[in-house]
């Protein structure tokens, strides 16, 4: 029993049927142009004084109705409103204006019959209640039962003792109805205003750019904080080491971690620069640019060599002649790739460092490459169990693979080794 009367009466039904006096009062507009129009053609009757012509209105309303409801914005509008007023899931309904003229379809038939649906239970909600009430105190009032009202039916043939009931009996059929009709625009809502297969495709090629995004600004910061984390930690370790012997090269080591934040401020910039062109919040509105290979490499190594790691590097332009002739991409992807591997070898190696970049010319068939291959001696064995790592070599993979290349790292003859292949289809920059 409470059950049925919160369906009829609680909270949501309330809602759903305000949602449903808001239809009517949409369709308003609608009927009133419509009522010009069948008055016009009944001989200038005044169609809102005949309930048959009324009628034919409101069936002429419901067309007009049906060709607004295609106009994209519609279904947003509706969504938010259902949403809102009649307890359905949102993850039942679609985002953003309709796109295709599926959707669109849908959506004006959903919004032709929320009005036309609404302005029947608003009519309803208008004219019972004070039929129900004069009905309730007719047995109190003589002076109605020798009035007739409006309709036949509710004269003075309504015998005194059946009035109450009667208009009880209107209210709840009244209050059926409007939880019925509730019921059923909330069951036709997602089928109306659901995603289309379009809708679907179209979430899930924003979900996956806004992935690539974060997976970029997670390669991008892991690249550019973790080698000089790397380094600092280690030029401070043997700072504190040397801090009573050799004030010298204390003094040294400071210098080389100032400079190292000094450039990783500096590359935090460019990071930002490649996710957000144009940083307002820069004043000339220019971000710096991002380290390449060919401007940056040298430095590198000589922040790496700073730490206390013997760095030996082999560079071989081969057919492009110079390393500022690269594809600028490919030059920022390399030297990501370097950056991470010397990361690798300070933070877990035990020896020098060989570095060798190549380019390889092409034949037949295949193109250009260039080839980054760096071994060292591995380290000892970590005495706990490492819970944390292996983003960097992954988003090193991930680099290589936008440019249709690839990354292997593991041991290789006693040794360590990180072996990258980027192609340089694309030739010279």
């Amino acid at each position: 029993m409470r059950d049925g009367l919160g369906r009829l009466l609680g909270e949501r039904a309330r809602l759903r049927w305000l949602h449903q006096i808001l239809g009517g009062a949409l369709l308003m507009p609608y009927f009133l142009l419509a009522s010009v129009g069948v008055g016009s053609a009944a001989g200038g009757a005044n169609a809102l004084s005949s309930l048959p012509l009324s009628l034919a209105a409101y069936a002429a309303a419901l067309p007009l109705t049906a060709v607004t409801g295609v106009y994209g914005l519609v279904r947003p509008l509706s969504v938010t409103v259902v949403r809102a007023m009649c307890a359905v899931p949102g993850e039942r309904l679609a985002e953003g204006p309709a796109r295709t003229w599926a959707a669109r379809g849908r959506a004006s038939a959903w919004w032709t019959l929320h009005l036309g649906v609404g302005a029947l239970v608003s009519g309803m909600t208008l004219a019972v209640p004070p039929m129900a009430v004069v009905l309730l105190v007719l047995p109190f009032v003589s002076g109605l039962r020798e009035v007739r009202l409006g309709f036949g039916w509710f004269g003075t043939g309504v015998e005194t003792y059946t009035a109450p009931l009667l208009g009880i009996g209107l209210l709840a059929a009244l209050t059926v109805c409007a939880a019925a009709a509730g019921e059923l625009l909330a069951r036709l809502a997602p089928v109306l205003l659901g995603p289309t297969a379009a809708d679907r495709l179209a979430a899930a090629e924003e979900r996956a750019a806004d992935l690539a995004v974060r997976n970029r600004l997670a390669r991008e910061l892991h690249d550019a904080v973790g080698h000089a984390l790397s380094a600092v930690t280690l030029q401070a370790a043997a700072a504190r080491r040397m801090l009573e012997r050799d004030p010298e090269f204390v003094r040294e080591a400071l210098a080389a971690i100032e400079d190292t934040t000094r450039r990783t401020v500096g590359e935090l910039d460019a990071v930002l620069g490649l996710l957000r062109e144009g940083d307002p919040a820069r004043p000339d509105g220019v971000t710096a640019p991002a380290p390449t290979l060919a401007a940056d490499l040298d430095g590198l190594l000589a922040r790496t060599r700073a730490a206390g790691t013997t760095v030996t590097a082999h560079q071989d332009p081969g057919p492009v002649e110079d390393w500022h002739r690269l594809p600028e991409i490919t030059s920022r992807e390399a030297y990501r790739i370097v950056q991470e591997g010397l990361s690798n070898a300070l933070r877990h190696g035990a020896g020098p460092v060989d570095l060798r970049i190549l380019v390889r010319a092409g034949h037949d068939t295949a193109p250009r490459e260039l080839e980054i291959t760096m071994t060292n001696p591995p380290g000892p064995e970590a005495r706990e169990p490492r819970t944390t790592g292996g983003r960097g070599l992954r988003g090193s993979a991930e680099r290589a693979a936008l440019l249709g290349g690839s990354v292997e790292a593991g041991p290789h003859e006693d040794r360590w080794r990180l072996r990258a292949v980027l192609p340089l289809a694309g030739g010279d920059r």
